[in-house]
């Protein structure tokens, strides 16, 4: 099934989606139409070109969305399984409160992402970012696990201030040098020359999505961050 998307409603779009029979569907001129493929079950795919509206893949059930453009805020927001391939950049809250399922994204994504992530048995998110993160990367992070790869950011740095606040669980690897300016200090980083198995698995995906070469993204050292249980959150924000 092809859709023209271009003076559809998000209603409109949304319910196209969801009552088609077709295992695949492509979305054409994609403009800010919010809620794409909601809840959407394992056995369908959905291939946009065009900039979708929030919440893309939201509370996504094993769906496959790919999209051509750009992504707003709230992509994948609680999603519990499938994949989402992004041939662009995302907004702000990238995988909120994520509970299972992959977010490949090849450029970069905005402020706390990974917000609430969290792992539960065999349900173990992950996201993969190609260019850098916004501040707040991981607040209250419970599980899973988040790449960064640092491609094409020049100068700046791969992630901004205050990454990983409120983390209590999961894992982040950035493929950097130096130690993020403003690491809360209930967050340990250490050196990791090579990749854990699963972690590198997730990296070679994405350079399979996108055409990129898995040595030149595998070849360099991370930095890993994980709860420090030594020295855990107690009070953030108030106290008496």
């Amino acid at each position: 099934m092809r859709i023209d998307a271009g003076k559809m409603s998000f209603r409109e779009l949304a319910d196209a989606i969801k009552n088609s029979s077709d295992k695949e569907t492509v979305v054409d001129g994609c403009i800010g139409q919010r809620y794409i493929a909601t809840a959407l079950g394992k056995g369908r795919k959905i291939v946009i070109s065009g900039t979708p509206g929030n919440a893309l893949g939201a509370y996504l059930d094993g769906a496959e969305i790919e999209l051509h453009g750009n992504a707003q805020e709230a992509t994948g927001d609680t999603m519990n399984a499938g994949e989402i391939t992004v041939f662009g950049s995302a907004g702000d809250a990238t995988g909120y409160a994520m509970r299972g399922g992959r977010i490949f994204i090849e450029g970069d994504v905005g402020y706390r992402c990974g917000i609430h992530m969290k792992a539960y048995r065999d349900n173990r998110p992950a996201i993969v970012i190609g260019g850098r993160a916004g501040s707040f990367l991981g607040e209250y992070q419970a599980g899973g696990t988040m790449i960064v790869l640092g491609d094409n950011i020049g100068a700046k740095p791969i992630v901004g201030y205050f990454c990983g606040t409120g983390m209590h669980g999961g894992e982040i690897y950035l493929r950097c040098d130096k130690v993020p300016v403003k690491l809360p200090p209930q967050v340990k980083a250490e050196r990791v020359e090579t990749l854990p198995e699963y972690a590198g698995s997730l990296v070679r995906q994405w350079c399979e999505k996108f055409g990129k070469d898995p040595l030149i993204y595998t070849g360099k050292g991370f930095i890993r961050l994980t709860p420090d249980s030594d020295n855990p959150y107690k009070r953030m924000y108030t106290g008496n």
